[in-house]
């Protein structure tokens, strides 16, 4: 049984991911980019193997862990994406400084 309940928790936590995703997309007016859905599917697949891994260590599960593996399946989604972004963008914005202090 105590399986059984973490393969649930994996569950929420992967369909978080894959909500916050499909959010994220809905939120612009961009077209649909599997490409980018599938990264995110990736991301929420890594990061619910490793809160299914916590929580099986733990060894406590009941309806409340189901909900925190949802919402911590959509922060690792989101939080991935910010982190890769800045990292990204970081060569960027050593280019061009900010506006408040370019020059006039």
């Amino acid at each position: 049984m105590f399986k059984q309940i973490i393969i649930l928790v994996f569950l929420a936590a992967l369909f978080g991911g894959i909500a916050t995703s499909l959010l994220g997309w809905a939120a612009t007016t961009e077209p649909f980019t599997p490409r980018k859905f599938l990264t995110s599917v990736v991301k929420s697949f890594i990061g619910a193997a490793v809160i299914a891994a916590a929580f099986d260590y733990s060894g406590t599960t009941n309806m409340i862990s189901l909900l925190l593996a949802f919402l911590s399946g959509a922060g690792v989604d989101a939080g991935v994406k910010r982190v890769t972004d800045a990292i990204t963008n970081s060569s960027n914005a050593a280019v061009t400084p900010p506006p408040t202090l370019r020059p006039k």
